[in-house]
Formats: structure tokens, C-alpha cells, sequence
């Protein structure tokens, strides 16, 4: 068999005019004759490399709260825009006293709202694991700043893994990855908290399923959901296109490596320390209405009950799942799988309690797959770097003494800044579903690079739509 060449890269610059444009900066857009993708500089190591730039740049970012405003004042923190919870969460979750996540009770002086870590078991175990590297006792800076430098390498690695696997999901688009290295929202909210690891599996499993590796891409799903809940969302896309295209045992081989992983992970935390174990759960149930949620607009400004919240935020949640469904079973054209997977990711943090900044980090990645066209993308990193300052400016105001800072009306625009922006994108993906025609991946001809096993797959089930057989399926019209 003669060997194949690898697909010539689709070039941004000739298909976006955001791209063009933005490109002048360093010479203009790329030419025909120009030797690109070859050699060392291959565009998933230029992502990368491009990646680390900029998560540098966030890291600087941090650089007020890293010498002085992490023990310096509760206000600082929010008037410099640095706040992180890895430094506070050193001392307030036992790491710094060597407490062991899960197993041993937070004492009420360091914690009187927690009595264990309130954080997935993976999570917990690479929270733990960056405790072992930090250097203990009497050092400058201290501890907790030590704690947050280790953390961010840590998190570089997973933000570097996030670049690749975004890169390389869809072989002749490498340099959509671009739009998650250069994401300003991305630089701004990496060391916040630890989203990033579970974003690097989630990635990762996006890139084994495009390969058509179904039992690999669900044993990194599965680890994934052991270090956040979200990705566990994915597995419903994953149903609906297999049982679209009549794929359910790739879909089964997923899902049985999900389970096992999961279980593997959190098994012996279960038997072991359930009370800890059980822990995130609880919490998640019970957690109030928070920052950057539509619910804390009508909290703060009707009378609407607390209790009943959890109620109308499930269902809908479940509304929108719904119409998901619909969309991925009535579609004229099956939908791409990170189409829907932006969406299901998008409509549980659109009608979750809170909606934090870090959120963003679970769906750039998402949005580069499902929607890579530079004015969209940057339309909704807007609206997110607004609300990154507004919600740190609204913290300053109400903790700081002299009420500097942005009062409650500024912020509620702030959240209707992201919340809107977040709405932008699913519509033009919904639209993409819905006309193949406007989506810039299947304009060039392309089915769905990312579906691995569903990628150029006949449909075998449809609602209310008479499929005609053709390939490997077979219609029916239900």
C-alpha cells in the first residue's frame, strides 16, 4: 500500500477575514508559496509554544496578589484583579498542616464551613500532590505563594496538553488550536483554581475518540469526571450521535471505559472515607446561589424563593438537554460531536447556581472544535474578560471599606455581559446544526473530523425523517 501524505493544513488566514486581519501584525497572511507545517515547526508545537506564552502572561498577571495581596488584605486581591483560590485553599483545607484530603476532618479554626476537601478525588489528589512539593517552614515568599507557583506548573502542563489535543483533533485544521492559545479569558482564569486538569482529559478524550479509539477516549472521559463533573455531560452527545449513526458499540466500549476509570479512581475513597468521599456531592446539592448566574440577577432583584431554586435550575437544565437531543436526532445533517458537546457544556453552566470565572476554561477548547471562526470567538471572550474584571471589582466593592469598586447594578451587567455572550455562541452553533451550509468545518467538505467512528457514517436512526440507506447503515423512519 503506497503511504498517504498527511492533509495539507487549512490555512486561517485565507478563510477568516478576522484572521487576515489580525495576521498583519506579523507580516500579513500566510502565501501560497509559503512552506508551512513542515519541519520542527509544526503548528501544534507553534500552539503550544504559543500557549505557554500566554500562560505566562497570565501568570504575570498574578504577579500583585503572588508578593503581597494574597496576605496582604481581603480587598487588594479584588482591586488588582488576582485573586486565586490555590493560596487560601493551602491553609483553609489542611495542606499546609499535612492534613490528608478525604480521610482526615478539617479542624474548624482553619475551615468552619468544611470539615472535609469539597473537591473531586483527582482533583484532591493533584492538590495533594503539589502540597508534596512545596517546600514547608519559614521561606520567602511563603508558603502559600509557593503553593500557587507549583500549582501553575502543574497547570501549564495540563494548559500545554489542552493546546495539542485541540491542535490535533481535527488533522487538517491544527491551527484552530490558535484560538484557545491566544484566548485572553484562557491567560486570565488558568490559575484561579484547578479546572485545567480536567479540561487536559476531557481534551485528551476528544482527541482518542477522533481517532477512533472508543475505549481509550472513555477511560481519560472517566478520569476526567473523577476531577470534575462536567465532562460526564459529554457522555450524552456521545449516545445520541452513536445511536444516530448506528454506532453503539463504540458508544459502549466509551462507556464502559468511563465507568471503570471512575470507579478505579474513586472506589477506595468510597470504602474508605465516605463522609469525605461524599463530601463534593453534598456540596454541589447544597450550594447556594452564587456569583455570575442569572439566578443571583432575579435573587437580588425579586423575591424569587431560594429553596425552589435547585428545583427550576434542574429542570432547565433538562429543558435544554431536551432540545439538545432533538437538535442531535432531527438535524437535517447529523451534528458534529463538539457541537453538541459545547452546547450540553454550555446549558448546564448557563442554568447552574454559579457561574465563576474559571467556568470559561471548560468551554474554549469546545468552542475552538464547534465554532472556529475568529469574530465569534472573540465577540464571547468579551463578554468574558468583562465579567473577569467586573466580579473582582463587585468583591472590592462590597468588602472594602471605602465601597470603591463596581456597585450591584454594574455587576448584574457584567453577568448579563458573559450569560449573553455564552448565548451568542450556542445560537450560531445551533444554526451551524441546523445549516450545514454556514458551518466553516463542513463548508470545505469535511463531515465531522472530531467523530472518529461517526465520521462519514450513514445514518440508521432519525426522527420523523425518512433516511435513505446508503453505506453501511440502514434506514428506518420512526
Amino acid at each position: 500500500m503506497a503511504p498517504t501524505n498527511p492533509p495539507v493544513p487549512v490555512r486561517p488566514t485565507t478563510h477568516d477575514e478576522v484572521a487576515a486581519a489580525g495576521s498583519e501584525v506579523i507580516g500579513g497572511p500566510v502565501g501560497r508559496r509559503a512552506a508551512v507545517g513542515r519541519g520542527w515547526w509544526h503548528p501544534a508545537r507553534v500552539v503550544v509554544l504559543v500557549m505557554i506564552g500566554m500562560f505566562a502572561l497570565g501568570m504575570v498577571q498574578k504577579l500583585p496578589c503572588y508578593t503581597d495581596s494574597w496576605v496582604g488584605g481581603p480587598t487588594a486581591q479584588y482591586t488588582q484583579a488576582c485573586y486565586s483560590d490555590i493560596p487560601h485553599l493551602y491553609y483553609g483545607r489542611g495542606f499546609a498542616d499535612g492534613l490528608i484530603p478525604y480521610f482526615d476532618r478539617i479542624p474548624e479554626t482553619l475551615s468552619p464551613d468544611k470539615a472535609f476537601l469539597e473537591y473531586p478525588v483527582l482533583t484532591g489528589l493533584f492538590m495533594e500532590v503539589a502540597a508534596w512539593l512545596t517546600p514547608d517552614g519559614a521561606v520567602d515568599p511563603g508558603p502559600g505563594q509557593l503553593y500557587w507557583l507549583v500549582n501553575a506548573g502543574m497547570l501549564l502542563a495540563c494548559a500545554a496538553i489542552i493546546a495539542a489535543c485541540v491542535a490535533r483533533t481535527h488533522r487538517d485544521r491544527p491551527w484552530d488550536g490558535l484560538l484557545v492559545a491566544l484566548a485572553p479569558a484562557f491567560a486570565l482564569t488558568a490559575t484561579i483554581n484547578w479546572d485545567l486538569l480536567a479540561g487536559a482529559l476531557t481534551c485528551g478524550a476528544l482527541l482518542m475518540w477522533s481517532r477512533s479509539r472508543p475505549l481509550a477516549a472513555g477511560v481519560l472521559l472517566g478520569l476526567a469526571t473523577a476531577a470534575k463533573l462536567y465532562p460526564l455531560l459529554l457522555l450524552g452527545p456521545l449516545f445520541l450521535l452513536c445511536w444516530r449513526a448506528g454506532r453503539l458499540r463504540a458508544f459502549g466500549s466509551a462507556l464502559l471505559g468511563a465507568a471503570g476509570a471512575w470507579l478505579v479512581v474513586n472506589g477506595p475513597v468510597m470504602l474508605l472515607a465516605w463522609e469525605g468521599w461524599v463530601t463534593f456531592y453534598a456540596f454541589s446539592e447544597e450550594r447556594p446561589v452564587d456569583f455570575g448566574s442569572f439566578w443571583l440577577i432575579l435573587a437580588q432583584r425579586t423575591d424569587i424563593p431560594l429553596d425552589s431554586v435547585n428545583t427550576y435550575a434542574t429542570a432547565l437544565t433538562l429543558l435544554g438537554f431536551a432540545g439538545i437531543a432533538l437538535l442531535a436526532l432531527r438535524a437535517p445533517r447529523r451534528p458534529r460531536l463538539a457541537q453538541l458537546a459545547f452546547l450540553v457544556v454550555a446549558v448546564f453552566i448557563l442554568t447552574n447556581k454559579v457561574y465563576s470565572p474559571q467556568y470559561v476554561l471548560w468551554l474554549i477548547p469546545l468552542a475552538a472544535l464547534a465554532r472556529p471562526r475568529w469574530r465569534d470567538f472573540l465577540i464571547w471572550q468579551a463578554g468574558e474578560v468583562l465579567y473577569f474584571f467586573g466580579i473582582w471589582m463587585y468583591l472590592a466593592h462590597i468588602t472594602g471599606e471605602s465601597q470603591d469598586g463596581l456597585p450591584v447594578g454594574g455587576y448584574q451587567l457584567a453577568i448579563a455581559a458573559h450569560l449573553l455572550g455564552t448565548l451568542y455562541l450556542c445560537v450560531m452553533i445551533v444554526r451551524d446544526a441546523l445549516r450545514p451550509d454556514h458551518d466553516v468545518i463542513r463548508r470545505a467538505g469535511s463531515d465531522d473530523p472530531g467523530g472518529g467512528v461517526l465520521d462519514g457514517a450513514a445514518d440508521v436512526f432519525i426522527l420523523h425523517r425518512r433516511v435513505a440507506a446508503s453505506g453501511r447503515g440502514v434506514s428506518r423512519e420512526t
